[in-house]
């Protein structure tokens, strides 16, 4: 690991590159530092797969071999500190829908088959449960609860992050669980940076109507042609303080997966031909 080479946003410091058994892995210390959570983002290094899902695929519908994503899985769960067995796979189509997680759940996406859809976020309370989701620049959101010790994990694309899915999933926390706001710890994963996220007009009129006029010029600056460079880290951050985080219990990644095509899978830098990054979050 120490050979591999991967870019970070300079003057921040919220990520780390882990490595076991083989197989590299990102982690948010503040979430560690909680002690109640199992948690990693993959890299695309580290599994068995191969040609654009070289190697590290978790995607069973992109076209690769299965035997080989389940191995992936399989050296994930063993690096991270999970079993396969107990994972619960979000059904992402770009909405803000979200799922409660139960014991009922176990398993599905991996060793059963989902008997929902359309879910682009997880919530538990369940020990051991394992919730998953995923990415190939999207904004993968951590939200861990100490004090009624629950979990939430949701997929923020563009529109996913204007519908402020953070907020929503930390909302359903507190009227699930009885969350408080104040008590939640957040992380927003890698995913794409604003300098390489551009998108069109169309785009930025959703942002214009989500978010209030005062942080356009944080969220999305003018390039010309009708083309913009949106911040999806920023947005998500600001919808999370809109649900009533601190400030301080909100890590904003510093690892952009376009910038690192090498490293993590990336939609825009491969132009499509890639796998599938995943988060995986463990109550212990």
């Amino acid at each position: 690991m120490e050979q591999l080479k991967w870019k970070k946003v300079k003057g921040r410091s919220s990520t780390e590159l882990r490595e076991r058994e083989g197989v590299p892995f990102l982690v948010f210390p503040s979430l560690e530092a909680a002690g109640m959570v199992v948690h990693g983002f993959s890299t695309r290094l580290g599994g068995v797969s191969e040609g654009i899902y070289s190697s590290m695929n978790v995607s069973f519908t992109r076209g690769d071999q299965e035997e080989a994503v389940r191995e992936n899985y399989r050296r994930l769960g063993a690096a991270i500190g999970f079993s396969c067995e107990n994972l619960v796979c979000s059904d992402q189509t770009h909405t803000t829908n979200l799922r409660v997680a139960t014991e009922e759940d176990r398993g599905k996406g991996f060793t059963r088959r989902k008997d929902y859809t359309d879910v682009d976020g997880l919530v538990t309370n369940v020990p051991g449960l394992v919730l998953a989701t995923f990415y190939a620049d999207c904004v993968p959101l951590y939200l861990v609860d100490p004090v009624r010790r629950c979990i939430g994990l949701s997929h923020a694309g563009w529109r996913g992050t204007a519908g402020k899915i953070g907020k929503k999933t930390a909302e359903l926390m507190t009227e699930q669980y009885g969350s408080r706001p104040e008590d939640l710890l957040a992380a927003i994963g890698p995913s794409i940076c604003q300098s390489c996220y551009e998108v069109s007009e169309d785009v930025i009129e959703k942002f214009r109507e989500a978010f209030d006029e005062r942080f356009h010029t944080e969220l999305f600056y003018e390039k010309g042609g009708g083309k913009y460079q949106l911040n999806l880290w920023r947005a998500n951050e600001l919808a999370f303080l809109e649900a009533g985080l601190r400030p301080e219990n909100i890590a904003v990644t510093d690892v952009c997966t376009c910038c690192n095509p090498a490293l993590l899978f990336s939609h825009r830098a491969s132009k499509g031909r890639r796998g599938n990054l995943g988060a995986f979050l463990m109550l212990k």
